[in-house]
């Protein structure tokens, strides 16, 4: 196993960006940018031993300098939708900045995806570990308190990228981090993913109105699109005629996971039949956001990587986190951390054969 680095250009304002390169005893490689700690690339086994990418993104740091569709990025201080981009905390309301409509989604334009994190690598006896920290000053986005983030990438020799988040804040604030990777366990830019095979196992999930802020209701799955309790065809009912699949142009909405527990729990698991490769996605977390890159290419043409072009369904995303605009819904799982209270979670993507 291994863990090294090299120069990856530089932002807008000259900070250097490096991107490191993490390898197991077994070859299998991942990617990772100082820049939004992006998961530039994951080089995982088919069922025959062959090598080949499985997230989206792009070749160079340009793109992702630009605007994109969140690939591979460190998502934060809040992940997902915010409602009204304004909250009340302690009696104080927190306007914070709209970037979806009238509302935030993903932190704001300036979130933790697009800042230059510090690093330090080192060899662990689990494998290779590159942890990144942010110091995100009071204010910045709109949000209070200032907030001390840890974020580290290991790399095991049972081919799985464990994701080990903590943030302390010197404030009572707002805290969801998620990775925001896009998956194709085809290969990146091999077709769409309407042929993978899902399951998330979750009785419930959280409906959204027409701006895709969830509604407050916590719906059972059973008898509805929703319901992949049991591995379902991704493509199989995504063009069933259902309110909430109209309003997200496909599947975009959080399942109601039954763990949110110290120790990961089985979320989610997605298998391709042609290559053999299949991910297990395990999280401490409450909830999963399923992306089916709907909107993939909606906004113009997205060149990913070796030239091909991203369209809709490219990738889909298995986004753990908190459950989206959590701060007006009394009975969903609370985001607020509280000043000197330490905020945690786990995520593990593990890569198997079939």
């Amino acid at each position: 196993m291994s863990i090294t680095h090299t120069p990856w250009g530089q932002t807008a304002d000259g900070t250097p960006v490096a991107l490191y390169t993490l390898t197991n005893r077994h070859g299998v490689e991942a990617r990772i940018a100082t820049y939004g700690g992006i998961v530039v690339s994951l080089r995982v086994p088919d069922r025959e031993g062959r090598l080949a990418d499985v997230v989206l993104g792009f070749d160079s740091l340009e793109p992702y300098l630009a605007r994109h569709p969140y690939f591979g990025a460190l998502v934060g201080r809040v992940a997902n939708r915010l409602g009204g981009a304004r909250f009340t905390l302690n009696g104080v309301e927190y306007h914070v900045t709209r970037t979806h409509g009238e509302n935030s989604l993903h932190g704001g334009l300036n979130g933790f995806d697009r800042q230059v994190w510090a690093a330090h690598a080192s060899e662990m006896t689990d494998g290779p570990r590159l942890e990144l920290a942010y110091l995100s000053p009071d204010g910045e986005e709109g949000y209070p308190g200032a907030l001390d983030v840890h974020v580290a990438y290991t790399l095991t020799d049972d081919n799985a990228l464990v994701i080990d988040y903590r943030a302390t804040p010197d404030a009572d604030t707002l805290v969801n981090l998620t990775n925001h990777s896009y998956f194709n366990l085809a290969g990146a830019g091999a077709g769409d993913i309407l042929d993978h095979v899902l399951t998330i196992h979750a009785d419930a999930f959280t409906p959204t109105n027409a701006q895709q802020v969830p509604t407050g209701e916590v719906r059972p799955v059973a008898g509805t699109p929703f319901d992949f309790r049991q591995p379902t065809r991704i493509g199989q009912r995504i063009h069933a005629d259902d309110e909430q699949l109209r309003l997200g142009s496909g599947y975009d909405h959080n399942w109601a996971l039954p763990g949110g527990d110290a120790t990961p729990a089985l979320a989610a698991e997605v298998f391709e039949p042609t290559s053999g490769r299949g991910l297990e996605v395990w999280t401490t977390e409450p909830g999963v956001q399923f992306y089916a890159g709907n909107k993939l290419g909606d906004s113009g043409e997205i060149v990913g990587k070796g030239g091909k072009v991203y369209g809709p369904h490219a990738g889909l995303c298995l986004e753990t986190q908190d459950w989206p605009d959590a701060i007006h819904h009394a009975h969903f799982p609370s985001p607020i951390v509280r000043a000197g209270d330490t905020y945690r979670q786990t995520t593990i993507f593990k890569f198997v054969v079939r």
